[in-house]
């Protein structure tokens, strides 16, 4: 390493000046300065895919399953990245830490930048919900404050670091979507973000396959309290059974939202406008306000609430939250409500478990025209999880869906389920279909549906179903 080193620096945006060797002190790394180094850097982001790079980038590279990033560090520098975090010395000339594990580095540096940071960060986490509560806290904070938020589904222990990277000087508020799928997971997570609030939108019957029961997701998702500032306020869905068992939190009683009489922040009089929202009066401690959600489902009533709560707590007016509320937008693959000149398309394709299925098809079932669920396999169910599939096949046809498309492996025991439940209460309003893949799915659709229908669209993202709404956006 040359002797002027330690004079080497780089700039997070206009915030402050971040020494190299600050940054190879966060992450335990060894820093050598390139031949070319300019006195000064300013980076203007961090990434880990080289095709992102943009002139003064932090580039990690990082070793995945089937692409080693460091085959991509010339590219980088070409497009100038200011300097690069490896494992192993870069072939070109470039100012680089080099560390043991990219990824743990990665975490690493987040956790460091984190400290620096002043402003109020809300974590949000659950089985269900979790995108949609942050779009609806986001909405409503960025009503008073410049708000960052989790872009897209970055939520885990790659996406969080680099989503807590992308704070900059001009934000006053963050909102952090925090996904886990294993014991320990959130725990690093929390380290990373060290929320000031914490919401538990439920407890649902996701990842099984590691966390075995809910109990045990109960257990894994409260892990966010951990590294909560000692003076970090909790908010928790009352209506849910296992949530509502949390009494403390660091010498705290949680704040309770949810549509049941026993919960601090609630909703009345709610109006359910079909796939264009609800009408309903929220009730909170520092009075009540009549408010129009925009978007679909008895859940994004509870989503506002969970923003409300957040938005008392950090001092809004119950008119700036109301704005906020009505504001939301709806995310790609998340009960997304897409017009074409042929259907009508409820995009809920990004994820599925057996609670947000059920959530859905009571979704389709408020439209007024023939209803269509297109739905796919669930992963990480566990054990159980042929049993699950059923289940839901038996909701569809009990809630009256008016054609069933089964699709994948499991998706078998959905629609073997339909079929029985069907047969046992007679003829039945549900014309039931199975395909074997997404592939035989989109051969089926064209000779299966009508004009006007609304079309449900569902499965674990895996599944790819985002090409099922392609093609019906086509039709």
């Amino acid at each position: 390493m040359r002797q002027d080193a330690q004079k080497q620096f780089v700039r997070i945006g206009e915030f402050r000046y971040m020494e190299l060797s600050e940054i190879a002190g966060a992450c335990r790394g060894e820093l050598h300065i390139g031949s070319t180094a300019e006195t000064e850097y300013e980076i203007t982001g961090t990434v880990i895919d080289s095709r992102k790079v943009q002139p003064g980038n932090l580039f990690v590279a990082t070793k995945g399953e089937r692409v080693d990033g460091h085959s991509f560090i010339p590219a980088a520098v070409e497009k100038g990245c200011a300097a690069v975090v490896c494992e192993r010395k870069p072939e070109c000339d470039v100012t680089y830490i080099l560390v043991q594990d990219s990824f743990r580095a990665l975490r690493d540096i987040a956790e460091y930048y984190r400290a620096t940071l002043q402003i109020p960060i809300v974590g949000i986490t659950g089985s269900v919900g979790k995108t949609s509560t942050k779009e609806f806290v986001a909405s409503v904070l960025g009503q008073r404050f410049r708000t960052w938020k989790t872009p897209g589904n970055l939520n885990n222990e790659v996406g969080l670091p680099l989503t807590v990277l992308s704070i900059r000087p001009e934000h006053e508020a963050a909102v952090l979507e925090m996904g886990i799928s294993e014991f320990g997971e959130m725990h690093r997570l929390s380290k990373i973000a060290r929320p000031n609030l914490a919401v538990i939108t439920n407890i649902g019957m996701c990842h099984l396959e590691n966390l075995k029961s809910r109990d045990g997701i109960l257990r894994a998702k409260t892990e966010i309290f951990d590294y909560l500032s000692e003076d970090g306020r909790v908010f928790l869905c009352g209506d849910d059974d296992k949530l509502i068992t949390v009494r403390d939190v660091k010498g705290r009683k949680p704040v309770f939202f949810g549509l049941g009489s026993g919960n601090e922040i609630t909703a009345a009089g709610i109006v359910n406008r079909g796939l264009l929202g609800s009408n309903c009066t929220i009730r909170t401690p520092k009075g009540n306000f009549e408010v129009r959600i925009p978007l679909p489902g008895e859940h994004m009533v509870v989503n506002a609430l969970a923003a409300t709560a957040v938005g008392l707590k950090l001092g809004l007016s119950l008119e700036e939250i109301r704005s906020g509320i009505e504001a939301v937008q709806a995310v790609d693959g998340r009960s997304h409500v897409i017009e074409t000149p042929n259907y009508t398309l409820i995009d809920d394709c990004y994820n599925a478990n057996p609670v947000s299925m059920k959530a859905a098809i009571d979704l389709l079932k408020t439209a007024d025209t023939r209803t269509v669920a297109v739905l796919g396999d669930m992963f990480e169910l566990g054990a159980n999880e042929c049993g699950l599939h059923a289940e839901v096949g038996t909701y569809a046809v009990d809630a009256g869906i008016q054609v069933l498309i089964c699709t994948g492996k499991l998706c078998r025991f959905m629609y073997e389920a339909a079929e029985q439940r069907k047969g046992s209460i007679g003829t039945g309003r549900t014309d039931i279909y199975y395909a074997e893949d997404r592939d035989a799915l989109l051969a089926l659709l064209p000779g299966i549906l009508q004009k006007q229908d609304t079309i449900l669209v569902k499965a674990s993202h895996s599944m790819g179903f985002e090409q099922v709404i392609s093609q019906l956006e086509r039709l």
